[in-house]
């Protein structure tokens, strides 16, 4: 068992940068896929980017391409999303998940999430 801790958020304007960390505890983190959902207010939570236990392999969804990027530092047992170009809608609480499978549907291991509000 692994558990997550997302921390990174905030409020920023449209336009700007974040980078969100998710601290994970346990050796098996290295072993293990990392996802990033998000959910905004009223909406199901969706995909926003995977990324293998090795960083060799990594997913976006279409919103997010060119401006998101996935990555992990294993040695610091830690996960991160780097948010560019942030548009009101992606404003939502983003979670980290982790998962022996990057394709799976359902991550078995998920933080409390970190909320991300984007002005206009």
């Amino acid at each position: 068992q692994v558990q997550l801790v997302e921390s990174g958020g905030g409020l920023v304007q449209a336009g700007a940068s974040l980078r969100l960390s998710c601290a994970a505890s346990g050796s098996v983190f290295k072993s293990l896929a990392m996802g990033w959902f998000r959910q905004a207010p009223g909406r199901e939570r969706e995909f926003v980017a995977a990324i293998s236990w090795s960083g060799g392999a990594k997913y976006y969804a279409d919103s997010v391409k060119g401006r998101f990027t996935i990555s992990r530092d294993n040695a610091k047992n830690t996960g991160y999303l780097q948010m560019n170009s942030l548009k009101p809608e992606d404003t939502a609480v983003y979670y980290c998940a982790a998962d022996p499978d990057i394709r799976s549907s359902f991550y078995a291991e998920w933080g409390q999430g970190t909320q991300v509000t984007v002005t206009v």
